[in-house]
């Protein structure tokens, strides 16, 4: 019961992410290092926010230092323009990722006579790997030939997970081997790839599941593939 208790503390948790997910840092264009590409040139800069304002300054490394030039901005971007303006920046950082995942939905190829099954089973797993964020800042003009600043964010991430869940183990499920049915707890690990589109996070994910019982040799998705669709909530 314990077990089951927290795998379903964790699926809450995923289920409020759409609200928590808004306030994660990895969503979010704060200050920090960043790769700006614009007019197809690439430069490291440094973005400082105050008050609403983007300003980007210039960065040098001296002595293997990275060096902030805050004396002079490179660019301004306020947010609102009283002229129209079609200037579009693109900003990457990359990052190392540790997000707890959900996989609401798990398709399971035929095994030993049971048919192909989607299964909506209670799991949740960390997951760690390597992320890349992109944020385009850009200017809409409005009706009154004003210019509005938008931010649009893009994340991509690809990496593992590992984590509990729970399944049903039934007569079906082990070749007739048990007369009784059962919610089995498993391990679930394997891959993910994740992409997240401003505030929305979705992802695939390919694993492995392992039955934590002495039940585990007669369950026909012992170590079987999965496929499955994968929601997740950043952790850092």
């Amino acid at each position: 019961m314990n077990i089951k208790l927290a795998i379903s503390i964790l699926l809450a948790m995923s289920l409020s992410s759409c609200g928590l997910i808004r306030n994660t840092p990895k969503n979010l264009f704060n200050d920090g290092y960043y790769v700006q590409t614009n007019d197809g040139s690439k430069r490291h800069v440094y973005i400082e926010i105050e008050d609403e304002i983007l300003r980007i300054h210039q960065t040098k490394k001296i002595n293997k230092l990275v060096i902030v030039d805050t004396n002079v901005s490179i660019e301004v971007y306020p947010k609102e323009l009283n002229t129209v303006n079609n200037k579009v920046s693109v900003f990457n950082k990359n990052s190392f990722d540790i997000d707890f995942l959900t996989m609401p939905l798990k398709y399971r190829p035929s095994q030993k006579g049971v048919p192909s099954q989607l299964n909506t089973n209670l799991n949740g797993s960390v997951y760690t790997g390597y992320r890349t964020d992109k944020y385009i800042v850009s200017y809409a003009t409005n009706p009154l030939n004003k210019s509005d600043r938008t931010i649009n964010h893009y994340g991509f991430s690809f990496g593992f997970f590992g984590g509990l869940g729970n399944t049903a183990i039934t007569p079906t499920t082990t070749n007739n081997h048990l007369t009784t049915e059962y919610d089995g707890v498993i391990f679930t690990k394997g891959t993910a790839g994740i992409i997240a589109v401003n505030n929305f996070t979705v992802g695939i994910a390919i694993g492995l599941d392992n039955l934590l019982d002495n039940n585990n040799k007669f369950w026909v998705y012992q170590s079987k593939p999965w496929f499955g669709f994968a929601f997740g909530l950043n952790l850092n």
